[in-house]
């Protein structure tokens, strides 16, 4: 029986699960080499080289008028296929078009509106919800949550491995506790149902799958808010629990800002902003806003004193007389 031969686009998503890269960014990083190999006519990338690299970026950012965000992933994809896979090191810098950084002032709701929109959703969603803004998850980092995640007793949550593949702990809100255990009552009794049919695993990274051989059907390790059915992991071909999908609470978020009326581009990550918002109008420093919110640089958490200071600027416009 002859084998496959292995293609670029294989060692590409083998060397990246080499790396313990998480899926989202295995998918990313093919996506973006197809588009370049395409963009220049299928020639193979080790017959190509710096030149381009440049032109296939400056094409996004001057034809397709990508993000300054998206160039830099494409860039990275480009740069991992080059240096991981080919192993051709690309000497000097790339003069690629940059895209322009978009410097916008993040939507926030008040606590009024944000409390409303909660209320308006129900069940899990709500839960979720209630985690974005008490304890100022981002979206994955709410999905991902383990059983063993939530420390009641601490009032704290583990956020593992979120973005920047960092961990952090953050404010567990005592609202959240009642609905939270409630759930996860549900939940585990649900667990126990699969285990009894030969399911009730989930996935783990490969070191602590190893380390820990059984950890993938113990209570702990299972997802705080799991799909409802059973799917088959794209890596290992497995099926298993997987989390919730995030269509799911951003339709369910969507639904609810739209029957409380209320006239903003609010989304999943509006309640993050809104929390880091509320916290800073409620006098906590910015040091202690910014390790709540993970993020590597405090100028990234200095967005949100413009947000307050929008309105506050003292200024009496001339319509409204002097």
């Amino acid at each position: 029986m002859t084998t496959k031969p292995e293609t670029l686009l294989d060692k590409v998503r083998n060397d990246i699960r080499l790396r313990h890269y998480s899926i989202r960014t295995e998918q990313a990083y093919v996506a973006w080499i197809r588009r370049y190999v395409r963009y220049h006519n299928m020639k193979h990338p080790r017959k190509m080289g710096k030149r381009e690299i440049k032109a296939f970026l400056s094409h996004l950012a001057l034809e397709r008028k990508v993000s300054s965000s998206t160039q830099n992933q494409a860039f990275n994809a480009l740069l991992f296929l080059y240096r991981a896979v080919l192993e051709i090191d690309l000497d000097g810098n790339i003069d690629a078009f940059r895209a322009k950084k978009s410097e916008r002032v993040p939507t926030v709701m008040t606590r009024d509106e944000t409390l409303n929109v909660i209320d308006a959703m129900s069940g899990k969603h709500k839960i979720i919800a209630m985690l974005l803004y008490g304890s100022g998850l981002r979206l994955m980092d709410a999905l991902r949550l383990r059983v063993k995640d939530i420390d009641f007793r601490q009032n704290q949550i583990i956020i593992r491995d979120g973005k920047g593949a960092k961990d952090r702990i953050t404010v567990l809100p005592d609202a959240t506790k009642r609905p939270l255990k409630k759930h996860l009552k549900i939940i585990e009794e649900i667990h126990q149902e699969y285990l009894e049919k030969g399911y009730g695993s989930v996935w783990l990274p490969d070191a602590l799958a190893k380390k820990y051989p059984n950890a993938d059907r113990d209570w702990a390790w299972q997802y705080v808010f799991p799909a409802t059915t059973l799917s088959v992991d794209l890596r290992s071909g497995e099926t298993r629990r997987h989390h919730l999908s995030e269509s799911s609470i951003q339709k369910a978020v969507k639904k609810a800002v739209k029957k409380v009326g209320i006239n903003k581009p609010v989304s999943c990550h509006t309640f993050r902003h809104s929390f880091a918002t509320h916290l800073l109008e409620s006098g906590y420093d910015i040091r202690t806003v910014q390790e709540l919110m993970g993020h590597k640089d405090v100028s990234t958490t200095m967005i949100y004193t413009h947000v307050l200071n929008r309105n506050k600027l003292g200024v009496r416009s001339p319509l409204d007389g002097v």
